[in-house]
């Protein structure tokens, strides 16, 4: 059987979304916190980030906030998160080598603290150019990279 593409991995939601109560007897309430966690479908990571214009930046954390608060769940799903935002870049990557007009700035979303994700297409070389084309500064701290002053330049969803 053939692997899925990164586009069909981005439209297919399966039962998503969903939130799962997790309880202090449960062994994710160690990992995650206890509470009503979201497992928010690949697209709407896609949406969220298509909606970063150029020149502002999103981290993961926001994208994962906002989520929440949209479904009413107390914190969203970190490892899913994680996964969905790399399917959406790439899905975009696979558009685009297609000749597809439909184009998400995955480059605007950075992880954690303003770092920039080696997982993405073209890997931190190709993210780190594209941030820098709009005018943003990238920074090694040892051999990981950041948007200086990133946080001046977040985008804030309601």
């Amino acid at each position: 059987m053939a692997r899925k593409t990164y586009n069909e991995k981005l439209n297919n939601s399966g039962d998503l979304p969903k939130i799962e109560s997790i309880g202090y007897d449960n062994k994710m309430a160690r990992r995650f916190g206890c509470g009503n966690m979201l497992i928010a479908a690949p697209l709407e990571y896609d949406e969220v980030m298509k909606k970063i214009p150029e020149g502002k930046l999103i981290t993961s954390d926001e994208i994962r906030a906002y989520l929440a608060k949209k479904h009413g769940a107390d914190f969203t799903c970190q490892l899913t998160a994680g996964i969905f935002i790399n399917i959406a870049a790439n899905a975009s990557r696979e558009r685009e080598n297609g000749g597809g007009k439909d184009i998400t700035p995955y480059w605007r979303t950075l992880k954690k603290g303003g770092e920039l994700n080696e997982k993405y297409p073209g890997g931190i070389e190709l993210q780190k150019a594209l941030l820098e084309t709009e005018g943003h500064t990238v920074v090694a701290r040892g051999k990981r990279y950041f948007v200086k002053d990133y946080a001046e330049k977040l985008c804030w969803l309601e």
